[in-house]
């Protein structure tokens, strides 16, 4: 009798199992180097079998059929298993990029460029609300660096006058810039 008339009943197969069940498993797990996938693939492939057990025909050699069977199933892991890896490198990859453009940003970073820009901006907009004495009085004396007395005589104005207008802007700068202040006496 065929070994594929013998092994249609469950206890035949399940011996025929056993018995090349460590021959199936060093298969399986020389290609997959992993017991666990291995075993895996081998209960797969014997289910795949056995369900199939209708479609053997007279004189078929079961044990290529089932070593056919797990070198499948074994290829559609590996692919899968490729495929995944392919996928989890170009994360890695952008992963990378993302990781190496934060940190030349960073790097390019100045922070006291920032801070000055931040308070540039911060005087600019507080000059643009004083009033237009006060502001042409403070730009004279701050950034042109003209002495009150030569600034009261180019404006016609009293030199307590460009000195009240001063300490106005100088108080009104001072209220705008209260936070970066206190992180500067620090």
């Amino acid at each position: 009798m065929s070994d594929s008339i013998k092994l249609h009943t469950m206890d035949l197969f399940s011996r025929f199992f056993q018995e090349n069940q460590e021959k199936f498993l060093t298969f399986a797990y020389s290609y997959l180097k992993d017991k666990a996938e291995a075993e895996d693939v081998l209960m797969e492939s014997m289910i795949a079998l056995w369900e199939n057990r209708d479609r053997w025909k007279e004189g078929s050699n079961l044990h290529a059929l089932l070593l056919t069977i797990i070198k499948n199933k074994s290829l559609n892991l590996l692919e899968h298993k490729k495929i995944r890896l392919q996928a989890e490198e170009n994360i890695n990859s952008h992963n990378q990029r993302e990781l190496n453009l934060r940190i030349s940003t960073l790097k390019a970073c100045e922070p006291e460029q920032i801070f000055d820009n931040e308070i540039q901006h911060i005087v600019h907009k507080a000059l643009e609300q004083m009033p237009q004495q006060s502001r042409t009085i403070f730009m004279l004396s701050r950034y042109q660096n003209l002495p009150n007395k030569q600034i009261a005589e180019q404006l016609h104005v009293s030199l307590k006058t460009v000195e009240a207008h001063i300490t106005k802007a100088l108080r009104i700068l001072r209220l705008e810039l209260k936070d970066y202040l206190a992180s500067i006496l620090l």
